[in-house]
């Protein structure tokens, strides 16, 4: 790197650099850093007579030795080999690897710090980025924050060293920086460093005064270094070579490549009309989803599914999945401790979701669904899946309202509005609530009582359609399930 923060290309022949740039149409080329030549490619050298003897000897027998050889020896670049050119090989010197030219007095100067960091990305090129911390070792030099592979001081630290290449690379020109808020990171000490090239950065220490360091020593880089506009720091770059013949061989090519769109016009219109006939015809005749369906080429799912269509589909009144479970929760798991309140494993839950939606033949007694936690969990996530609640959300605020009333009319009220459902949630609250009440009756063995179930159906089942964050709201949904289990003779009948 220059003391500008730009990668030198450097003959390992003639020790002799070059700088990558940019020209006004886009065009990348090569000049040297005297400035008294441009090149579209990096030039290329030839090789002593010794090198080539001995790249002769690694050739395989059957190759031509006329075919010119080609040595890397330019860094990111070649150097090329004529074995007929005898005069030119004699001249030449061999191609030895030479040592990095020293730092610039100015790059001297300049702020430079090495150590461990804590270090994620949250966005590259302007997209996010999931978070990843990783603790790597970072050295700031130049006008670059670089992060190796290896650890190594920062003094040693060169592209043209024998070190390895940096896993990534952050430009500081024109970078900003700035303390991170709590909402990008809940960690403490966090530094947040975004780039012109749309990266941004999080960097941590949990060491107060390390971390204070870096950025001062961040600060000042981009302060004094690549604070000032591009136009400051911009370089007598000499013009591209062969501009005005590379103009015209672009102009031939554009007006080839015209003609050629034109007399193509015609035949693609005719095309697109033939196309056009056959789309329309084929989506005449195309099948309604529903026919689909009803042949069976399209599975609807069961988790996430509306109520009514899924008691539609399966033609009964009650969810097949929510009786599977609830019988079989009957059957092995009343008296296990924790009952519903105990999470399961959720990856195995996953993969019990995945059978049920992807109409495999579940059997629970399978091995596999063994954890009686495993298949409530499943159950709960069913009720939390559903794309309206099994309490509606139209009637959400009149069982609010229906909960703040006397006591002695809270039941009537409840009951009333429970009959103002459809009729598949009505009939899958009926189950699930006597399923529940039998949880319960066993509270003795499995320590769960009214309170406890309440806790962890209420959100589940009763929720706003816009979530506020009201804690009162989790209060009376709570209520509503507590007082239905309660009073669930006087509800849904004996």
């Amino acid at each position: 790197l220059d003391e500008r923060g730009h990668t030198l290309y450097i003959s390992e022949h003639t020790n002799e650099k070059w700088k990558k740039h940019v020209d006004d149409q886009g065009r990348q080329y090569y000049y040297s850093a005297d400035g008294s030549r441009s090149e579209w490619e990096l030039p290329k050298y030839k090789a002593s007579l010794q090198s080539q003897k001995e790249i002769i000897k690694s050739r395989s027998l059957d190759r031509r030795l006329q075919d010119p050889i080609v040595l890397t020896k330019w860094r990111h670049s070649t150097c090329t080999l004529d074995i007929n050119d005898k005069d030119s090989l004699n001249a030449s010197k061999p191609c030895l690897p030479e040592e990095t030219s020293p730092s610039s007095p100015k790059n001297q100067n300049t702020e430079e710090k090495y150590g461990v960091l804590n270090v994620t990305k949250i966005t590259e090129n302007g997209k996010k980025v999931r978070k990843n911390w990783t603790s790597a070792w970072a050295v700031l030099q130049g006008s670059s924050l670089l992060f190796p592979k290896t650890q190594g001081s920062g003094a040693s630290w060169k592209f043209g060293s024998n070190q390895s290449k940096p896993e990534f690379t952050v430009d500081l020109k024109g970078a900003v920086i700035e303390w991170a808020s709590k909402e990008k990171s809940s960690k403490r000490n966090v530094i947040e460093l975004k780039t012109r090239q749309g990266m941004e950065l999080l960097i941590q220490s949990d060491n107060d005064s390390l971390i204070n360091e870096w950025y001062k020593a961040i600060c000042y880089t981009i302060n004094n270094q690549v604070g000032d506009p591009e136009e400051a720091v911009e370089e007598d770059v000499p013009d591209s070579p062969g501009v005005e013949k590379h103009d015209k061989e672009k102009d031939q090519r554009d007006s080839k490549k015209s003609r050629s769109i034109k007399t193509s016009n015609s035949v693609d219109s005719s095309e697109q009309k033939k196309t056009k006939t056959k789309l329309k015809k084929f989506l005449i005749r195309r099948p309604t989803l529903q026919a689909v369906r009803e042949k069976g080429y399209i599975k609807d799912q069961v988790f996430g599914s509306s109520l009514t269509s899924l008691c539609q589909r399966e033609n009964t009144s009650v969810p097949k999945f929510v009786k599977l479970c609830i019988q079989y929760v009957e059957e092995h798991g009343l008296e296990v401790d924790g009952l519903y309140r105990v999470s399961g494993n959720l990856a195995v839950i996953q993969k019990l979701r995945f059978a049920v939606n992807h109409d495999e033949k579940l059997d629970l007694n399978d091995s596999k669904w063994e954890d009686i936690h495993v298949v409530t969990g499943a159950l709960k996530m069913f009720f939390r899946e559903l794309p309206e609640p099994l309490f509606t959300y139209n009637h959400f605020n009149d069982f609010v309202n229906a909960i703040k009333q006397e006591p002695k009319q809270r039941v009537q009220a409840v009951k009333d509005l429970i009959k103002q459902l459809p009729k598949p949630n009505q009939e899958t609250m009926q189950v699930l609530f006597r399923h529940l009440k039998k949880v319960v009756e066993i509270g003795e063995k499995n320590r769960m009582n009214v309170q406890s179930l309440a806790i962890v159906f209420g959100p589940t089942l009763l929720r706003p359609e816009k979530e506020t964050g009201n804690i009162v709201h989790t209060v009376y949904q709570n209520q509503i399930v507590e007082l239905i289990l309660l009073e669930y003779s006087a509800i849904f009948g004996s």
